[in-house]
């Protein structure tokens, strides 16, 4: 995502533009799958002193509207993507904790259909494989 992008986004949504969110936003594109520690490590390699609330309340601000997404697999921390186009999935690594995305497995959103919805009108699937990865498949 370019700046005038990454500007542009955060203004369609109705967001202030700021050094900040372009910065936590450059970093989620450069870093998908970043835990929050890492994304606020990038930014102040970047950009020098970011508190950990900010880039805290900057990922909320940018999830809440859509510009990127949180995933969060059973047993881990909290992911980031700027994915946020389709309604892709995920798979994760039983032991590194690698993430990777998976498009989704038949058509569009939400791409899977239930066997019953229960009178919810869905929008979205959420499915996450697990396995092992090439490298740690690599050693028994």
């Amino acid at each position: 995502m370019t700046s005038s992008a990454a500007e542009h986004a955060l203004r369609a949504a109705g967001l202030r533009v700021t050094q900040q969110r372009l910065a936590v936003l450059e970093a989620v594109r450069r870093l998908p799958h970043a835990d929050t520690d890492s994304l606020i490590g990038a930014v102040r390699a970047e950009t020098g002193e970011i508190s950990h609330q900010a880039v805290y309340d900057v990922l909320k601000a940018l999830t809440d509207a859509g510009i990127i997404r949180k995933i969060q697999p059973l047993g881990s921390v909290a992911r980031y993507e700027g994915r946020v186009a389709d309604n892709h999935h995920h798979v994760v690594c039983r032991d590194c904790g690698s993430i990777a995305d998976v498009d989704c497995a038949v058509g569009e959103m939400p791409c899977l259909t239930a066997s019953d919805a229960s009178g919810y009108q869905i929008d979205e699937a959420e499915v996450i494989y697990w396995g092992r990865c090439p490298a740690c498949a690599s050693h028994p």
